[in-house]
């Protein structure tokens, strides 16, 4: 089947020219190291984020953030014990692509060439139906750059955002039709620029979890509002980076599933071994699972 696409407000992808960096050590293990989660906003209002500039006398966003050291343990070579259906994500190695760098410095090259393999991966891993990508972004770690890697702990959907995602990319005949199957969100995130050596990706066990850390934030674009997830800390929260991802290694990162639950908490993070100067260049591909 032919991946359908439709790319919203809510990605700026454009980034000019990938730059190369040199190599640097990379670290492996556990690592003690800092997440931010959420802090409620002081006058107990609802949490909101504008995707794009606020309006005159808004804020950015109206929450804070509450930084936690937390022990992230390494995935590095206990990949296959992992499964997405119960921690909510999953790591493929060996991964064919015949996209390269110049394929990620344009948009019409990333959905003509890297979106294809997308669906593919996910198709066999999945054992979906269909494949709807809907999105992507291309993240970089240098000042001032235009997506860089988000430093707090949060989830891209909710299940209220998610219902909204297929009502606003299938036509509504076939949104009903979608929502009385299972319906998946999953984010396939490869790095741009591997080995990682900086600003890796923690993303926690979905068990580990409860319901009640979850808060839902607005997060208001231009013609709509959408919802993604904040997270508290809470007792009991295992969390996992995959060291010194290659080329060739997808993460796949489920935020929302409406059959079996698993979503998984993730935030990029720094890691106080990784040497001065090393970033981070990587890309996610958004898509929604169907059945």
């Amino acid at each position: 089947m032919a991946t359908q696409t439709s790319t919203t407000t809510s990605t700026s992808t454009s980034t000019g020219p990938l730059s190369l960096t040199p190599h640097h050590r990379i670290p492996r293990g556990p690592v003690t190291a800092t997440l931010n989660f959420y802090q409620p906003p002081s006058d107990a209002s609802t949490p909101y984020y504008y995707v794009e500039a606020p309006p005159p006398g808004h804020p950015q966003r109206n929450f804070d953030d509450a930084a936690h050291e937390v022990t992230i343990g390494d995935i590095r070579g206990k990949e296959s014990t992992f499964d997405i259906n119960t921690h909510a994500f999953g790591a493929v190695q060996g991964v064919a692509s015949a996209a390269n760098r110049q394929t990620f410095e344009d948009d019409a090259a990333v959905k003509e060439v890297y979106y294809p393999e997308v669906e593919k991966l996910l198709l066999e891993k999945t054992g979906a139906k269909r494949i709807l990508l809907f999105d992507h972004t291309v993240r970089l770690a240098s000042p001032g750059a235009n997506r860089a890697p988000v430093n707090r702990v949060h989830i891209d959907q909710t299940a209220k955002s998610s219902e909204q995602r297929v009502r606003f990319h299938l036509p509504p005949s076939e949104a009903e039709e979608a929502l009385k199957e299972r319906v998946r969100i999953i984010n396939v995130w490869r790095p741009l620029n591997p080995p990682i050596a900086a600003h890796p990706l923690a993303f926690a066990d979905s068990q580990t979890v409860p319901d009640e850390a979850m808060v839902g934030i607005e997060h208001r674009y231009p013609d709509r509002t959408g919802e993604t997830a904040a997270v508290k800390k809470t007792e009991g929260q295992e969390w996992w980076y995959w060291s010194g991802m290659e080329g060739d290694e997808r993460l796949l990162l489920q935020c929302f599933d409406s059959e079996k639950g698993a979503r998984v908490p993730h935030s990029a993070f720094v890691d106080p071994r990784s040497e001065k100067g090393a970033g981070r260049e990587s890309i996610e591909v958004r898509a929604l699972v169907f059945g």
